[in-house]
């Protein structure tokens, strides 16, 4: 009886110690994987922050000379430019120069390209110039386009997320909360669902939570949207505590005039589809037609002639 329990003891003792000695190895292998990982992690770290760091030294060395070209005659100017920036949603600093500063490189990038274009296609030094001009004039106005696009895709968000917001937004004031409270829980509650106009709930509340009055915290994010339905939202919303009365009210009354709105909105899109469709219907749908229906009868028609012409 020794002997098997001593050769089940050595089999479970052997059977052990490979065990412990693969679940080390394995462990071993995990801290080597998290160092490795850790260390690739770091690495990318620095390799993004060499590049940026290198992007801000070209910058602040192209900056300089590129800006005084398109640099603007007086602050309002500059201001302008700033919020059509935030609107489109860029807030950093060095945003207004580097949008400056664009302007000036494509304006020159593009004459370039453009003229080099025109020299190799063998034309006239007056077209070159012409041409190389026009590539100029087109990369100076390339980032007003981009940036006109950018505003009006994001504002389009905010207005296609604003009745809903509006739902929550009544339904957490009438349920007692503050309108700051509100408007940081539909801030929360809309990050998936509408970024951009969660956004600027967030950054109006924390505005008013850092001793900025609510009201000039509710027209600096209708100043940043650029949105007429956030105007006509904050100026209510303004007034009914000006006034004394009921802000749930005046949030209910917005929220059905802006669901009527866009009720309106998908109406004349749906209305306006037969004016766009007339065009490729024209272009396209009826030579097709002509040519199935006409084509058959004209060429009786021109065979019949032939025949006639044959017999006379």
């Amino acid at each position: 009886m020794t002997l098997p329990v001593l050769i089940i003891m050595a089999v479970a003792s052997i059977g052990l110690t490979i065990y412990a000695l693969m679940s080390g190895r394995n462990e071993e292998h995990d801290t080597v994987a998290r160092r490795m990982s850790g260390r690739t992690r770091e690495r990318e770290e620095m390799q993004e922050k060499a590049k940026s760091s290198v992007a801000a030294r070209m910058l602040e060395k192209v900056a300089p000379i590129a800006i005084r070209p398109v640099m603007p005659k007086n602050s309002a100017e500059m201001s302008k430019i700033r919020i059509k920036l935030a609107s489109a949603g860029f807030r950093k600093e060095n945003v207004t120069t580097i949008f400056l500063t664009s302007k000036s490189v494509l304006a020159v990038l593009g004459g370039i390209a453009v003229a080099f274009y025109a020299f190799n296609g063998g034309n006239s030094a007056s077209n070159i110039v012409g041409m190389s001009l026009f590539g100029a004039a087109l990369g100076f106005m390339a980032p007003n386009i981009w940036l006109a696009s950018a505003t009006k895709k994001r504002g389009n968000s905010i207005r296609e997320g604003l009745p809903d917001s509006l739902d929550l937004l009544v339904i957490t004031v009438e349920s007692g909360l503050a309108l700051d409270g509100a408007l940081q829980r539909v801030g929360d509650e809309m990050r998936n669902v509408h970024p951009e106009l969660s956004e600027e709930f967030q950054i109006s509340t924390r505005e008013a939570q850092m001793g900025i009055p609510r009201n000039e915290a509710l027209d600096n994010m209708a100043e940043r949207t650029q949105v007429s339905e956030m105007k006509s939202l904050v100026a209510i919303v303004n007034q009914a505590e000006r006034f004394g009365t009921s802000v749930g009210k005046a949030l209910r009354h917005q929220a059905d005039a802006l669901r009527t709105k866009r009720r309106q909105a998908a109406e004349e899109k749906a209305q306006k589809v037969a004016v766009k469709l007339m065009a490729p219907l024209i272009l396209f749908i009826f030579p097709a037609l002509f040519v199935v229906l006409v084509g058959p009868a004209a060429m009786r028609m021109y065979e019949m002639s032939q025949s006639n012409s044959a017999l006379f």
